[in-house]
């Protein structure tokens, strides 16, 4: 009989190789039918090592979306104007909307609760430093930054991608913008720039 042996793999190898057979299985067979035992045949490895790696499937879902595209929450834009850095975070969000689908962003947020906590406040925080910005720099009250108005944008736009299923247009992100959440936070003797929506 002949041995075959084959290289063991460790560390962020093996990872990387999980990360990407769940991704595969994630588009083979969908969230639903998605188990711990069918991503770790495909990684040719076994499930208890990705138990100790994550403790159920929604993490290791999130870990390969976050292994194939990075967090929308990371870097949060700076452009020097709350209006455009709040534009640029929606749009992020309508992307990445775009890329995993309805059914699977639902699915997400319908399991978030067997999630550790960074995963739901990880927009909360793009939010809070993109505001904190803008109120150092003058644009908004800070008294009016309460945690449910500077979640408001981001709040009101997973509704609108949840409830219809399919991306907004640019016009639904500068109606919450323009006519929702800058005159809650803006100086009263501020104007919001006109903008021409999309019809």
């Amino acid at each position: 009989m002949i041995g075959i042996t084959t290289q063991r793999r460790r560390g962020p190898e093996l990872d990387a190789a999980i990360l990407e057979a769940a991704w595969d299985e994630l588009a083979a067979v969908g969230y639903a039918r998605l188990t711990m035992e069918g991503v770790a045949a495909r990684a040719n490895t076994g499930k208890q090592v990705l138990y100790r790696r994550w403790r159920n499937r929604i993490e290791l879902v999130i870990s390969a979306i976050r292994h194939r595209w990075s967090s929308i929450a990371d870097e949060p834009p700076d452009t020097g104007s709350v209006r455009a850095d709040v534009l640029a975070l929606m749009r992020r969000m309508v992307t990445r909307f775009e890329q995993l689908g309805p059914d699977l962003v639902a699915a997400l947020i319908a399991e978030s609760g067997e999630i550790g906590p960074d995963f739901p406040a990880s927009m909360s925080d793009a939010m809070t430093i993109i505001v904190d910005r803008a109120a150092t720099r003058g644009e908004v009250r800070r008294a009016a930054l309460t945690p449910r108005v500077t979640t408001l944008p981001t709040d009101l736009l997973r509704h609108e991608l949840l409830l219809r299923r399919h991306p907004v247009g640019e016009a639904t992100l500068t109606e919450i913008l323009d006519d929702i959440f800058l005159p809650l936070v803006q100086h009263h003797d501020q104007g919001v720039p006109h903008v021409v929506r999309a019809t």
